[in-house]
């Protein structure tokens, strides 16, 4: 009778942990706007029934702004105006990534802007307001996004021409 008694309970569980993943990652796309910008890397989207969700961008990190007492890097500011000028009030389409939230509970994502860059953190390489961040499993686009920080690096664009 106990060892029954514990089985259905490990039963319970289990199920319930699946449920709780399931319900914290979603499957595939989200779309919506976007009704705030964080930071150049960060934004949060009004993805339908899910309520408001905080992005991170995956394979890329913009210079961080003035936060918590802390000051801001350099290029932050700019590189939080860029991603503002092109995603703030615009619809949104979220690939959500192989690894789907972070540390900080944020939605791992690749970001198109609809109406705008295909790719959201391929134009703020591009811009040079990011530098690459592959972390695994989320690499998919590493190798590309890699050269466009080389080209932006090289040609002193953004962040690499206004920054020691």
């Amino acid at each position: 009778m106990k060892i029954l008694l514990i089985a259905s309970a490990v039963g319970l569980l289990a199920v319930a942990g699946y449920a709780f993943l399931r319900s914290r990652a979603p499957e595939g796309t989200l779309s919506g706007p976007v009704s705030y910008v964080i930071d150049g890397d960060t934004i949060v989207v009004q993805a339908g029934g899910s309520g408001s969700v905080h992005v991170r961008l995956i394979g890329i990190n913009t210079p961080e702004i003035a936060h918590y007492g802390k000051p801001g890097e350099c290029y932050g500011m700019r590189a939080s105006t860029i991603t503002r000028r092109l995603a703030l009030g615009r619809q949104v389409v979220l690939e959500v990534g192989r690894e789907r939230h972070d540390r900080y509970g944020r939605l791992l994502a690749y970001v198109q802007v609809v109406g705008g860059p295909a790719d959201l953190e391929r134009a703020l390489l591009a811009r040079g307001a990011a530098r690459t961040l592959a972390i695994a499993p989320n690499i998919d686009r590493a190798v590309l996004y890699d050269r466009l920080e080389r080209a932006a690096r090289q040609a002193r664009r953004g962040l690499w021409g206004a920054c020691r």
